[in-house]
């Protein structure tokens, strides 16, 4: 657990954003290689491949992101991010060591199991797409269609608890590129322009509508505007604004009517701007909702629950966040099971919770000041990890 806590450490200090993780995934093919796995780099750009087959049984496929963010560190650890405006804000580095830490205990258990391990260290999660592209790249094909795709996230829940649901678990996310068109000009003379950052201003606003009026108040949408851009300096209006926004919804239907009233108002903004030229509205990207196989996810927790006990697992409500770890479940056609475990010192969740400010005094992923504390956080990601693939491979 030193050792593991160490690479942790390093990880976190040294982060690495969507198909860039070259030391990450090297680290994890080294660690892998020395465990005695067949290793396989450059899977889908970054990603790796670590295989152990022991014997006739299942193929469990075990996932561990690696990408970082582009965030600015502000936490004051001792080993906080030495590259300037990235972090793992995500807790990615987290799901690469606990990763690792499982590959250990099962390789040191083989005479207990049969079956195949599939270990896959993902890149680029972060809305780049790297389960398709490891998909794309013949993950299956080269290496065997597993029986059950097995997952996890650190989340800000007390470390050394595990939080579950079966059915719909995390939502679909959906992104959008636009680009809205004015007519620039002197700042002292906006009779003579169409300034676009009123027109995104008022776009913004109105945008928040759509959750609050044309989404049932029973159904879950989340409508975020994640930057905006315009212009250069103070007195000259610029002649466009360029906005990056994400969808999350959980029912197709709600999915469907959402992105449909998303570019009716961006359009209709424009309009009433008096804008020359209708708005680029870019789709760039998305997931589809990541749902738990209820069978499926029953078994695996009975076997987490066995490995920590009741008390630290318990029902989890469904996460606004979206996750590509879905796509390896449905590209192979099996039960996928993803499951949450807590990164926050329990004390300190304790207090905000009693307080009423878990929202204010806990940081959140894509924080800044998000930092698991290695224990329990590491040790139970490992425990969680094992119990889960042991449920599903053939006993000894």
């Amino acid at each position: 657990m030193t050792e593991l806590a160490d690479i942790y450490r390093h990880l976190h200090a040294h982060p690495e954003i969507a198909y860039e993780e070259h030391e990450t995934a090297a680290i994890a093919a080294k660690r892998a290689r020395e465990l005695g796995y067949e290793v396989t780099e450059g899977v889908g750009v970054t990603g790796v491949v670590a295989m152990l087959r022991n014997g006739p049984g299942p193929i469990v496929l075990l996932r561990a992101d690696m990408d970082a963010l582009p965030v600015q560190e502000e936490t004051g650890l001792d080993y906080a991010s030495t590259r300037p405006g990235m972090m793992h804000a995500c807790g990615h580095d987290m799901h690469v060591t606990c990763l690792l830490g499982a590959l250990q205990r099962l390789r040191d258990e083989h005479d207990r199991w049969s079956g195949t391990i599939m270990a896959v260290f993902q890149p680029a999660e972060e809305s780049r797409g790297g389960a398709q592209r490891m998909i794309d790249d013949g993950l299956f094909e080269r290496f065997g269609t597993p029986d059950v795709a097995l997952g996890q996230h650190v989340v800000p829940l007390p470390a050394g608890v595990v939080g579950h649901r079966a059915g719909p678990f995390m939502a679909a996310s959906d992104a959008f590129e636009v680009r809205l068109f004015g007519r620039g000009g002197h700042g002292s003379r906006p009779q003579s322009t169409i300034d676009p950052v009123v027109l995104a201003s008022s776009t913004v606003m109105r945008l928040q509508t759509i959750v609050a009026r044309e989404v049932d108040p029973r159904e879950s949408a989340v409508i975020t505007v994640g930057s905006l851009h315009a212009g250069t300096t103070a007195n000259i209006i610029a002649a466009e604004a360029r906005m990056l926004i994400t969808v999350r919804t959980f029912v197709p239907e709600v999915r469907e009517r959402v992105l449909e009233s998303l570019r009716r108002v961006i359009r209709a903004e424009a309009m009433a701007s008096g804008a020359d030229r209708e708005p680029e509205i870019v789709h760039s990207g998305g997931y589809p909702a990541l749902v738990n196989d209820a069978d499926a996810m029953s078994r695996t927790v009975a076997a987490i629950t066995a490995e920590l006990g009741q008390d630290r697992v318990r029902d989890q409500e469904p996460a606004m966040g979206s996750e590509d770890f879905g796509n390896f479940g449905t590209a192979a056609r099996v039960p996928s099971c993803f499951w949450f475990f807590g990164g926050v010192d329990a004390q300190a969740y304790a207090t905000a919770e009693a307080a009423g400010r878990l929202d204010q005094d806990i940081p959140t992923n894509h924080s800044p000041y998000f930092a698991p504390a290695i224990e329990p956080t590491l040790s139970t990601g490992i425990e969680a990890m094992t119990a889960a693939a042991r449920a599903w491979l053939t006993p000894r």
